[in-house]
């Protein structure tokens, strides 16, 4: 009886992992592409990075896990999880149309920046996780 409980394990697991590796990359590759690289400000205690990344985090997470829900195999989850980290960079590009010198806002812990961008990340996030419809 336990056993048919845990006939979903294996999959669990596979897109458990899977999601976390693939969330981990996304913040290592958005630090790399932003010019003002969070993880150095996050260290350095500037709270305005913080509004700003777990913005793209979360942004990115409501696709992932939209993707995660309604994929039909774990390779569209893959392509749709990427889809949706592509997405966040273009969030962030605009973001920096609507707010010149943003990434210097956010590293002058300028919080008005880091709020704003991780607002428009999470509006784009809502955006690209809704049209992802099966």
């Amino acid at each position: 009886m336990l056993k048919d409980y845990l006939t979903g394990l294996p999959a669990f697991g596979i897109y458990f992992a899977t999601a976390v590796a693939m969330v981990a990359a996304f913040g290592g590759a958005y630090s790399l592409v932003t010019r003002h690289h969070e993880f150095t400000l996050l260290r350095r205690g500037c709270a305005a990075a913080v509004p700003a990344f777990l913005g793209a985090l979360i942004g990115y997470v409501l696709p992932l896990t939209t993707a995660m829900q309604h994929s039909t195999n774990w390779l569209d989850f893959v392509i749709w999880a990427l889809i949706g980290a592509v997405v966040q960079i273009v969030a962030y590009l605009i973001s920096c149309l609507i707010m010149p010198g943003l990434s210097k806002r956010i590293s002058d812990n300028d919080i008005a920046g880091g709020v704003l961008l991780g607002g428009m990340a999470l509006v784009f996030g809502m955006i690209n996780s809704a049209s992802m419809t099966p």
